[in-house]
């Protein structure tokens, strides 16, 4: 009888334990549509949650050119280390996922593999986005302008926030005047 009751509290207090461990968060809500050729062109990445690539990036631009195809040609440059550091250049290819309003892509470094790359947030003239991952480990704030206002940025930080991004890793990406 002791063991059979042993047995049932063990149970119940890994039941509870369970229920209190961290679930992942819900997935990432994306735009309901993005007009492809409208988002194409540069975007000057503002601050970001870096990948291993990026962690000393400056003056970092995102290029996307939309195929014939559908898919979309992206150039990635920065500067590594400062201002006067060696360019660094990657071209992944972007894939629209079909189905979600072109606000959900496959990035594609390296074949046959596709990171998800999701536009969570677009104002409606274009001109600041937030890229995401349902997994929350890398974001990308972004801007046509190599630079924006200090409100602007606060409001695109408190957006990632909600998002469910620890804002924290965040760094903001260093850019030289033209």
């Amino acid at each position: 009888m002791k063991n059979k009751l042993l047995s049932i509290l063990a149970g119940l207090f890994t039941a509870l334990i369970s229920g209190c461990a961290s679930q992942s968060p819900s997935p990432i809500k994306p735009l309901a549509y993005v007009n492809l050729n409208q988002f194409m062109g540069d975007w000057y990445v503002i601050a970001c949650i870096p990948t291993v690539i990026e962690t000393e990036a400056y003056n970092a631009i995102e290029s996307y050119q939309l195929e014939k195809d559908g898919s979309i040609n992206t150039t990635f440059v920065f500067r590594k280390g400062g201002f006067d550091g060696p360019e660094k250049r990657y071209n992944p290819r972007g894939f629209v996922v079909e189905n979600t309003g072109n606000a959900v892509w496959g990035m594609q470094f390296i074949w046959p593999f596709k990171s998800e790359f999701i536009i969570a947030y677009l104002d409606k003239d274009y001109t600041s986005t937030i890229i995401a991952r349902n997994a929350r480990d890398y974001v990308w704030i972004m801007a046509r302008t190599p630079f924006i206002n200090d409100s602007r940025y606060q409001e695109l930080i408190k957006t990632a926030a909600n998002l469910g991004y620890d804002v924290s890793k965040l760094r903001k990406v260093p850019h030289q005047p033209h």
